[in-house]
């Protein structure tokens, strides 16, 4: 990257560390209401969408149509219920929907639906498809002559679709500069390790090989993490598409969920939502 690294105030750090805690206990109040959710999902990538939601990402608070707005995608549409907390703390939704979190009526379900939520800008959870739609959005931008950037945040367990890597190839070969990919490298998909599932590393080999400009990073660390993002938003000489591989500890937050594959869907009995809810305000991530 050509230029200086765009460092966080310690000030900085702290909002996004207070943002990314609050989409863990928004989480865990949320399934209760449900009965069922991803609460590990959501904390793998807790920090990725604090960085993203309240600092990195260009959008302007009650304007979830804005045309200028950066986009934001993910292939792990099951960590939506993470995602509402946001978009109702940024005025895209009323509050007072996430009360109602998959009830009957609701337009809050266990993925997102950009046809019912402001402020979703695609609707997922059928893996695979995210980054295609990510890279037709940059096009777009492009033919219309618009600055936004696109961020496609996909799970590791997602590299094991060919979708992806067709685009990944559509990407690089159109230099879509304006797209930005990010991997949830939590090393756990649905059934058990993602490299007892189906292999996919070397990750930083494939995506540089496809043409893509690659940074791997601790995907908790919001310092190197937010730096990273700003910097690659800012390059404006970059001619490739980039990947962000994110290091990340699926259930990070709460001990008892940590590399745990049986968290991937879940429900808290009450006596460990509360060991949780300690947990989540008493450690700094």
């Amino acid at each position: 990257m050509p230029h200086e690294p765009q460092t966080l105030t310690v000030e900085e750090i702290q909002v996004l560390r207070d943002k990314a805690r609050f989409v863990r206990l928004e989480t865990i109040r949320l399934i209760e209401i449900a009965k069922i959710g991803h609460y590990s999902s959501v904390f793998s990538c807790a920090e990725i969408f604090a960085a993203l939601y309240y600092d990195v990402m260009n959008i302007r608070r009650g304007e979830p149509a804005w045309p200028e707005r950066d986009r934001f995608l993910m292939g792990k549409g099951h960590a939506a219920v993470g995602l509402f907390p946001i978009l109702a703390d940024h005025d895209f939704i009323p509050a007072s929907l996430l009360n109602g979190y998959t009830r009957l009526g609701s337009p809050l379900g266990d993925h997102p639906d950009m046809t019912k939520v402001p402020g979703v800008d695609f609707s997922s959870g059928s893996i695979g498809h995210a980054l295609s739609n990510g890279v037709g959005m940059a096009v777009g931008g492009r033919l219309n002559k618009q600055d936004f950037n696109v961020f496609v945040m996909l799970g590791d367990g997602e590299m094991q679709e060919g979708q992806v890597w067709e685009a990944a190839l559509f990407a690089a070969h159109n230099k879509l500069s304006k797209l930005i990919a990010i991997v949830d490298r939590n090393g756990f998909q649905l059934d058990g390790k993602v490299d007892d599932v189906m292999g996919v590393e070397s990750l930083k080999e494939k995506w540089a090989a496809f043409g893509w400009e690659v940074h791997e990073v601790d995907g908790h660390n919001l310092q190197d993490l937010t730096t990273l993002l700003r910097t690659l938003k800012a390059d404006k000489q970059r001619e490739k598409p980039a990947c962000i591989i994110a290091k990340t500890v699926k259930g990070k937050g709460v001990s008892f969920m940590e590399t745990e594959p049986g968290w991937h869907l879940g429900y808290l009995a009450p006596d460990d939502a509360t060991a949780a809810i300690e947990e989540i305000m008493s450690r700094e991530i």
